[in-house]
């Protein structure tokens, strides 16, 4: 590694695409730049006759490349030791499972005359579930004939996953599954992009959107088999021989920047790009994982992410979103679990049931709703209100992975305020990010560590305080704010390569660019010792409602609500 080189980091996430460029040598971030999507709702495309479905324009993503990219260098510029020629490698993360059709020049669907407009001609984001059935019908035929492949995902095949999505076009819009010659990950279109090698066949894809999202394994011999899928439709077996047969961790060189792309982003042509992963993936990298550490990245959902040697004896874990070799680092399986919805939950409270007399207060105080509503429940105690939820407004991702669960609240009273019911739904998601600690150290993976990243975690004291009490561990955060595009600028490091004066493994990496910041939220025994009575009341409400093998007497919870809450008030 040689001093003065820098990497770029394209974060491509739900609402916006962030471009950061990294000094190798040290991890500084010396430039950034956040692009907001411009079409539909925060650049989510919805529809008012099925909730849920959630699409995006791809132009979105080639107008926030560009300017992200921009916009960035400008900033980077100021800074007297930086040369954009210097940008030895970029590294590329997006969400996911967001699949494309595209034709056989991989160009989109959506930019055809003929589809403009058509929301299944666009990417399904990854927090569509339109295809909620489809993953059941997957999810069934595979426990029947194929339980390896559910093995290796949690136990149960998602409706935000790849197939889901596909079988779900097939039957609704059959035009455009006929019109797609293939179906691409944003992970594998975006390098595809800056390479100039977008065919379908050629690209090189991601082994951590194939093995988390499209049940691709190299024991059978990569994606599920030709009798599996034509069991839904024999068209969808015609598919499988149009996506891929082999799939890449993000170490690898997707390819080299290409002329075009070089001079619309004002870069050197020929600049490495690594083959693309998942946000949280990348994020993980980003914040430092190894394994013993636990990296949870908090946002409008969130994402646990661990690793373990792949030398190791690892048994499948029922509920995770997959265990996937290479999907995070190198030799490592890749250990990955979450929450569908964190944040938007947030959003939704606020965006619709805050009383307008709180939206005014925070407007005449000139800081945010969230800050506002932070700072009133930061004054309640733990079990005070008397209230208990759910975190499953957007459904179960881990361990339940049931996108037909909603959101509940218990313990309303008359005289129950808006703040009580703020700091009930972040108390929520903390109970949920516990059942997923408590089921990795179920099986064996050992959480030493936990470290948070993200928006939410780096700006909300209060949420991470209440994490800490409720998960009874240290709270410790990523030093950057964009540790997501960080991980996305080590490995773009990585496939730069020692000889152009990048690094050889990701751990090294790592070591020179990975950092934590000083602050960190320890658990208040006196919260502690509440949480843990009212966890124990979450876990009966996790199951009862959410699994088919229990069932039990409810009549006690409201009351043990109120002897905690009436206790606490003294």
């Amino acid at each position: 590694m040689e001093e003065g080189k820098f990497a770029l980091g394209l974060d491509f996430g739900t609402n916006s695409v962030r471009a950061v460029v990294v000094d190798i040598s040290t991890g500084e971030e010396v430039g950034s730049y956040v692009h907001n999507y411009r079409r539909g709702e925060d650049g989510i495309i919805t529809d008012e006759r099925d909730p849920n479905v959630a699409r995006q324009h791809p132009q979105d993503y080639i107008e926030g490349l560009e300017t992200s990219v921009r916009g960035a260098l400008g900033e980077a510029k100021k800074k007297d030791r930086f040369q954009p020629e210097n940008i030895i490698g970029i590294g590329v993360d997006t969400t996911g499972s967001t699949p494309i059709p595209v034709d056989e020049e991989g160009q989109p669907l959506a930019f055809q005359e003929e589809f403009k407009g058509n929301k299944n001609a666009m990417a399904w984001l990854w927090k569509d579930h339109s295809g909620h059935s489809e993953a059941e019908e997957i999810t069934e035929e595979a426990r029947k004939s194929h339980p390896e492949y559910l093995a290796k995902c949690g136990g149960t095949y998602s409706s935000e996953w790849f197939f889901s999505k596909i079988l779900h076009c097939l039957r609704t819009d059959p035009r455009i599954f006929e019109a797609a010659v293939s179906w691409v990950e944003l992970a594998d279109y975006i390098p595809g992009l800056l390479t100039g090698n977008q065919r379908p066949k050629a690209l090189k894809r991601s082994v951590c959107a194939a093995g988390h999202k499209a049940m691709f394994n190299e024991k059978w011999g990569g994606l599920p088999a030709r009798g599996f899928l034509a069991k839904f439709d024999p068209k969808l077996e015609e598919l499988l021989q149009r996506l891929y047969s082999k799939a890449y961790p993000a170490n690898v060189r997707a390819g080299t920047l290409s002329a075009d792309m070089a001079e619309k982003l004002g870069l050197r042509e020929r600049t490495a790009v690594s083959v693309g992963a998942f946000d949280a993936h990348m994020g993980a990298v980003g914040a430092g994982i190894k394994p013993g550490t636990l990296v949870k990245i908090i946002g409008t959902s969130t994402c646990d992410m661990m690793v373990v040697p792949d030398k190791e004896d690892l048994p499948d874990i029922p509920g995770l979103c997959g265990i996937v070799d290479g999907s995070i680092l190198p030799g490592h399986f890749g250990l990955e679990a979450g929450q569908s919805a964190v944040g938007d939950i947030f959003n939704w409270f606020v965006g619709k049931l805050v009383p307008s007399d709180y939206s005014e207060e925070a407007e005449k105080r000139k800081i945010d709703i969230h800050q506002l509503l932070s700072e009133k429940a930061s004054s309640i105690k733990a079990g005070e209100s008397g209230l208990l939820a759910l975190d499953w407004n957007h459904g179960n991702r881990t361990i339940l992975v049931d996108a037909r669960l909603t959101g509940l609240l218990i313990g309303q009273t008359l005289q129950t305020r808006p703040e009580e019911i703020y700091r009930a739904l972040i108390e929520a998601t903390a109970y949920g990010a516990k059942v997923i600690i408590n089921r990795f150290e179920e099986y064996g993976v050992s959480v030493k560590e936990v470290i948070n990243c993200g928006g939410i975690a780096e700006r909300n004291p209060f949420l991470m305080q209440i994490y800490a009490d409720i998960i009874g561990r240290p709270m410790k955060l990523s030093g950057s704010s964009q540790t997501c595009a960080l991980g996305a600028a080590m490995f773009g490091a990585v496939a730069a390569g020692k000889e152009n004066g990048g690094y050889e493994r990701v751990e090294e990496a790592q070591a020179a660019m990975s950092t934590l910041k000083e602050t960190v939220y320890y658990p208040i025994r006196e919260s502690q010792e509440i949480y843990q009575r009212l966890f124990a009341l979450y876990q009966e409400l996790h199951d009862v409602f959410g699994t088919r093998e229990r069932s039990g007497n409810l009549a006690h919870v409201m009351k043990d609500l109120l002897r905690i809450r009436d206790e606490v008030r003294g």
